[in-house]
Formats: structure tokens, C-alpha cells, sequence
């Protein structure tokens, strides 16, 4: 018995060291694109902030032309150890797949320096191919530590390519460089160092010996044959986004569509230190009994909107900061208001909702749910962007589309899992909706009657979940003193 108590506390104890690295490095990060955010705006012009913010954009789809390989390994090695992998299947893949990347990534210089005419455009295309190496290449050994939950090697990686980053964007600003060009150059460069370092940490994978090329490409197959739904998922989620924010980049000019994404940005920071959590979480939930995912899952949940609800409050000391720093896109931070909760519908859907549904094996039920709400998606940006061209329609169905999407995902969830979620959902969305009437009215008025209100809701929010917060609480606890964690 005495040894059982042993592994059990040591069993927590790499779980909340692990916790600490990815919540450390992604608080770094986060940050690092908080300066950003507060500080690029404000010394670029708005029309090169808006050509950075296209290269962002492009480059956020890069990782969809690996087609599912490493999702495949991902998905298939969560939760194994690290030592216990064969690394000559890995090794082999790790250049085949630098092959490929580089070929696609040749393909698209071609088509682009013939088929784009705008000097700009055409160069961001090409800084994008160039990306599309670096951050696929890469992207193999920060699986493979996030699936062996080799989190400090993974916390590494990540803070030294940021890190590097924030310096040369920020040394580039100082000497008086601040055109979009610069900021690009000084993003690829931090990603290949940390691209070099993860090679680094993974070695004895990188370098090791072959195996036979039919052991290689049958390895490679199945990867692809398991990570194509989940790559398709992820395309799809991004896309629901993304379609909005297309729409938005047709109908308007850059300058408009650099402000948007800037409004985005600032609502999405909170996205950096929630992806944390669930980088440590994916792993162990792969570890854990299915049978107590259920009661893992009603203990996570409210404590976990208990939080992004009261993190909401953070807006309206955020938004008077803005408006008084960056002066030039007043009226863009006015549209925070609309989109500042989807943070809350991101966090629950990445961190709890997709987590599980991965560690059940439902990558073709989340690719059905960004699907249908990616359907949704088309019709609303069509709607609001080509049919009534109306801007605060746009900014809002970003919203919309993200609470449909995470409900509808949360109910399938709720079915597998055989709990019921209608009480905490109906309680979740009438707050949400409050807060975006009182910011969006309020935002005209200067006075603390939005932030009193808000706080007076959320309070009355809490009192009403006092019973299930205080279980929730005792529940997380005895589950981290069983070892669950």
C-alpha cells in the first residue's frame, strides 16, 4: 500500500510539472504577442500591418500540406513513451517528409511568381513557402514530444523560437526598420532556430539508421490513413474563421482587413496560455480509464467556464488601454466587443471538447461538426460580406459561428460520454449574450456602468453554480490524490 501512495504521488507530481512547462513557456508567448499585438500596430503603417497580417493568415494553413502525416502520428503514439519508439520509422519519415514539404513549397514559388501579379502579395507568398518547410519539417518532433508528453523539451523548443522573434522584431523597431518585410524575415528566423533545436532534442530520432523503405512507406500510410480525418477537422475549423475573415479581405481593403485581424488577435491572445493545458492534458487523458473520462470531464467543465467567464471582465480595462495607445484603430477595437468571447468558445473547444473527442478516436465526428458549422460559415459570410456588405455583421457571425459550433460538439460529446450539459450551455450563452449587449451599447459611454454590470451578472452566475463549483472543486481533488492525473 505503502508503495502504491509512492506512484500515485509521483504520477501527480509529472503532471503538474509538466503543466508548469507548457504553462510557463506559453505564458512567455503569450507576452511576447501581447508586445506585439500593443506595440507593431502602432509603428508600422496601417497598410503594411495589414500585408504582415495576410502573411500570418496564409501562413496559418501551411501545416494542412503535410496531409494528415504527422496528425496521423500524433493521434496514434499519444500517451506512449518516448524511449519505447522505433526510431529508424521515425528518422525516415522525418526526411521524406523535409522532401515533400520542399517540393510543395517549390510548386507554389513557381505558380505564384507567374500568377501574381502584386509585388507585395507575390512576396508573401513566397516568404509563405519558405515557412511551409520550416514549420512542417518541424512540426514532426514537436508531435512526437507532445505525444510522449515530453512537455519541457516541447516548453524549450517553443520559448526559444519566440523569444528570438520578439528580439529581432523588436531590434529591427529600434533601429527605425519597420516595414512588414522585416517583421516576416525575423518570424522565419525564429521559427528554423527552434525548427534546429527540436532536431536538437530529437537526435537520436533525426539521425538514426533506416529501416527498409517498405516498412517506411507502410508506416507512412497508415499516419496518413489516421491523421486525414483529423487534418480535414482541423482545415474545416480553420476555415470557419477563415471564410470570414476572406469575405472580409474581398469586400474591404487591406487596411480594413489588418484592423479586423487586429481585434481578432487581441480577443484570440487568451487561445496562447489555454493551448498550454491542453498540450499536457491529450497525453494523460490517453492514459486514463475510459470509464472515469465521464466524471473527469463534469468535474473539468464548469471550473473551466467558471474562469474564461470571469476572464471576460478583462476586457473592459483592456479596451481603454487600446483606444489611448492605438489611436489609428479606434475604430476597430470599437468591434472587440463583439468578438472578445470567442476566446471562451476556442478555449472550451480546444482544450476540453476536441481533447476528447480525439483521445475517444472521434477525429470523423469533429470532422463532420466543422463541416456543418463551416456550412454555416459560407452562408453568413456570404450574407454579410457580398449581399449587405455590412462590416459589424461580419465581425459578429465570427461569434455566432463559433457558439453554434462548440454547442453542437458539446451536445455529440455529451452523448458518448452520457452526462447532461443543457443547464451549464443555456447558463453559459445568456452571459455571453449580456456581455456583448452591454459592451457593444456601452462601448459609447465612458463610464464603469459596463464593467459593474458584467460583474454584477457574472457574480449572480456564480451564485446560482455554487453547488456544482464546490463539488467540482472536491472532485479535482480527489481525482489528482487517485492519480487520474
Amino acid at each position: 500500500m505503502i508503495y502504491k501512495k509512492k506512484s500515485i504521488s509521483r504520477k501527480s507530481l509529472r503532471f503538474f510539472k509538466d503543466f508548469s512547462y507548457a504553462v510557463s513557456s506559453n505564458l512567455i508567448s503569450l507576452l511576447i504577442s501581447t508586445l506585439v499585438v500593443l506595440i507593431v500596430p502602432r509603428m508600422i503603417g496601417v497598410e503594411d500591418y495589414g500585408y504582415w497580417q495576410l502573411y500570418l493568415f496564409y501562413t496559418s494553413y501551411v501545416g494542412f500540406l503535410q496531409f494528415g502525416w504527422n496528425d496521423g502520428i500524433y493521434l496514434r503514439y499519444g500517451g506512449n513513451e518516448y524511449e519505447n519508439l522505433n526510431k529508424g520509422v521515425f528518422s525516415a519519415q522525418f526526411w521524406l517528409l523535409f522532401i515533400s514539404q520542399t517540393v510543395i513549397a517549390i510548386i507554389i514559388i513557381f505558380l505564384s511568381s507567374y500568377l501574381i501579379n502584386d509585388v507585395d502579395r507575390k512576396f508573401i507568398l513566397l516568404m509563405t513557402a519558405l515557412c511551409l518547410i520550416v514549420v512542417g519539417v518541424r512540426a514532426m518532433p514537436l508531435f512526437i514530444l507532445q505525444a510522449t508528453n515530453k512537455i519541457k523539451e516541447f516548453a524549450q523548443i517553443t520559448i526559444i523560437g519566440r523569444v528570438l522573434y520578439f528580439v529581432l522584431i523588436f531590434s529591427f523597431l529600434l533601429l527605425g526598420i519597420n516595414e512588414f518585410r522585416i517583421m516576416i524575415y525575423a518570424d522565419l528566423l525564429g521559427k528554423l532556430v527552434s525548427l534546429l533545436y527540436a532536431m536538437y532534442c530529437c537526435k537520436d530520432i533525426i539521425f538514426h539508421k533506416f529501416h527498409s523503405l517498405r516498412i517506411i512507406f507502410r508506416e507512412i500510410t497508415t499516419n496518413i490513413n489516421v491523421g486525414i480525418n483529423l487534418m480535414f477537422a482541423n482545415i474545416a475549423s480553420l476555415l470557419i474563421l477563415g471564410v470570414v475573415r476572406f469575405g472580409i479581405e474581398h469586400s474591404w481593403d487591406v487596411s480594413t482587413f489588418g484592423k479586423v485581424s487586429l481585434t481578432l488577435s487581441i480577443s484570440n491572445m487568451m487561445m496562447i496560455f489555454i493551448n498550454a493545458v491542453g498540450i499536457v492534458l491529450f497525453p494523460v487523458l490517453r492514459r486514463v480509464n475510459q470509464n472515469k473520462l465521464n466524471k473527469i470531464y463534469v468535474t473539468i467543465s464548469p471550473l473551466l467556464m467558471t474562469i474564461f467567464l470571469g476572464l471576460l471582465i478583462s476586457y473592459y480595462p483592456l479596451k481603454i488601454i487600446l483606444n489611448s495607445w492605438l489611436t489609428e484603430y479606434s475604430d476597430s477595437i470599437l468591434y472587440m466587443a463583439l468578438v472578445f468571447p470567442m476566446f471562451v468558445y476556442e478555449g472550451k473547444m480546444a482544450l476540453l471538447i476536441n481533447t476528447y473527442l480525439k483521445t475517444l478516436r472521434k477525429e470523423k465526428l469533429m470532422l463532420q461538426i466543422n463541416l456543418i458549422s463551416l456550412g454555416l460559415s459560407v452562408l453568413l459570410t456570404l450574407l454579410s460580406t457580398i449581399i449587405l456588405k455590412n462590416l459589424t455583421l461580419a465581425i459578429l457571425s465570427i461569434v455566432v459561428i463559433l457558439a453554434f459550433r462548440t454547442i453542437l460538439a458539446e451536445w455529440y460529446l455529451s452523448k458518448i460520454l452520457s452526462i447532461s450539459i443543457f443547464k451549464n450551455v443555456v447558463l453559459e450563452s445568456i452571459i455571453i449574450f449580456m456581455f456583448i449587449v452591454i459592451g457593444w451599447f456601452g462601448g459609447v459611454t465612458h463610464s464603469l456602468f459596463p464593467v459593474v454590470f458584467y460583474s454584477f451578472i457574472y457574480v449572480l452566475y456564480l451564485f446560482v453554480n455554487r453547488k456544482e463549483l464546490f463539488q467540482a472543486a472536491k472532485d479535482i481533488k480527489l481525482i489528482i490524490n487517485n492519480g487520474d492525473f
